[in-house]
């Protein structure tokens, strides 16, 4: 069974802490509840999306720093 994290704010997503950093999360990673996945920066204020279940990562509808709107799937979990 699936479950897809979706965008709390509109902004920029970015799937790493800085340029130079890996991914917060590696594609067919384990996250658990409230691990990191990524920020959202709205207007030079980033804000972090967290994991709202566990799971595998198994697709990211996103890439990084694409623009992203409420409601928008980021992530599907294999759970």
């Amino acid at each position: 069974m699936g479950h897809t994290i979706t965008a709390k704010t509109p902004g920029v997503f970015y799937r790493k802490p800085s340029p130079d950093a890996e991914p917060y999360v590696a594609d067919g990673a384990t996250v658990a509840e409230g691990d990191v996945i990524g920020l959202i920066e709205v207007m030079k204020t980033y804000r972090e999306v967290k994991a709202d279940a566990a799971g595998t990562v198994a697709t990211w509808h996103v890439e990084d720093e694409d623009e992203v709107s409420i409601g928008q799937e980021l992530v599907e979990l294999d759970t």
